[in-house]
């Protein structure tokens, strides 16, 4: 019964985040097309580091299984592949997909000491973000 709680209130904050990420991305792309429409020719430099990183960060969180990895990273220091695909409904290899999505935005970092990978979330870009989201929705 608790395993059954715990999955409709996974599946619930899953729906929530997919929503804010939607909306997040949404504005994200509205904003992109008034620029561009504003200059056909913009510089290559015109969008500033922040920009940038912002909005690597919204692609990587632009898919609820990966908002699920990192709400149960939060929970605990770290996690082991194994033990992630334990607990998320998908199959190995698509799990290590969106952890390498993740990783390769710097939101996670991944400890490999074969055969195991454990990963845990990446505290600095963690609290960039959430400083750039703030900054950006407010």
């Amino acid at each position: 019964m608790a395993v059954k709680s715990t999955s409709v209130l996974l599946l619930n904050l899953m729906i929530f985040t997919l929503y804010f990420v939607f909306a997040l991305i949404v504005h994200l792309q509205v904003y992109n097309c008034m620029i561009l429409s504003m200059d056909k020719n913009i510089k290559k430099d015109y969008f500033s580091a922040d920009q940038k990183q912002m909005a690597r960060f919204a692609k990587a969180l632009g898919h609820p299984v990966r908002i699920a990895i990192l709400e149960l990273l939060d929970t605990q220091s770290c996690c082991y592949h194994g033990d992630m695909a334990e607990e998320l409904p998908i199959a190995k290899s698509t799990l290590s997909q969106h952890l390498n999505e993740l990783k390769d935005a710097g939101l996670i970092q991944g400890d490999i000491t074969p055969p195991t990978v454990k990963y845990c979330i990446n505290k600095e870009n963690w609290l960039l973000a959430k400083k750039l989201f703030v900054s950006f929705l407010k």
